[in-house]
């Protein structure tokens, strides 16, 4: 059996956290990049399905479209057909560094399905940390097809749950699921979003708040 060890936080002791709870840029802490820089990157591929395609380089598709982290220079790039490009986008360099630094083993997929309040840090995703489903909603409540074409066009793929539900990847393993209910005579229009259990692992509440809400805004604007 394995030895479960806990993703790193996401705030170092003394520090202030890398993003506000709107979602604002704060600078993120080196001690992010300085983790993921550390790990052994054949391991790290084997562990989550990124390529390395350089030394201190790493690629994965965020959402069907490649970017790259140079460990190097600790920044995020995003791979075009005219070369690359800074991405000046917080919510996943966060959530990618976190990952790297903490992810230690294979997590099996599709197996434990869980809703946000059923993981162990659940309560954290209340308050000004409640995850931002709203613009789903407003898009997508009574249009369950553009639902399925908004996520089609991210890399994502059609699921039989709710009245509509899609897998997206924002990294290779770790996939989120989106279930759409349509409003009826007797509910509101809903979404939930389903993780597999074991991501907490390697991605604390905080790292996790900031990648939902980053597939979710994507999602809203596909």
């Amino acid at each position: 059996p394995h030895r479960k060890e806990p993703g790193p936080p996401m705030t170092a002791p003394g520090k202030k956290p890398a993003h506000r709870p709107d979602g604002s840029h704060l600078p993120l802490d080196p001690v992010y990049w300085e983790r993921a820089a550390a790990r052994d990157p054949a391991q790290l591929c084997a562990l989550t399905l990124f390529a390395q395609p350089g030394p201190g380089l790493l690629e994965f598709p965020f959402l069907g479209a490649p970017v790259r982290l140079d460990l190097t220079a600790r920044r995020l790039l995003q791979l075009g057909p005219d070369g690359c490009a800074p991405l000046h986008d917080p919510l996943p360099e966060l959530a990618a560094t976190v990952y790297l630094g903490g992810v230690r083993r294979i997590y099996p997929l599709g197996r434990d399905l869980v809703g946000i309040r059923d993981l162990k840090e659940g309560h954290f995703f209340s308050g000004p940390h409640a995850l931002r489903l709203e613009p789903l909603l407003d898009r997508f409540g009574a249009d369950r097809a553009g639902f399925l074409r908004a996520a089609a066009s991210l890399g994502g793929e059609a699921v039989p749950l709710a009245d509509a539900a899609c897998r997206l990847h924002p990294f290779p393993r770790a996939p989120l699921t989106y279930l759409l209910w349509e409003a009826d005579a007797e509910f509101p229009a809903r979404v939930q979003v389903l993780l597999d259990r074991p991501l907490e692992e390697a991605l604390p509440a905080d790292a996790l708040w900031a990648l939902i809400n980053r597939v979710t805004a994507a999602l809203a604007a596909a």
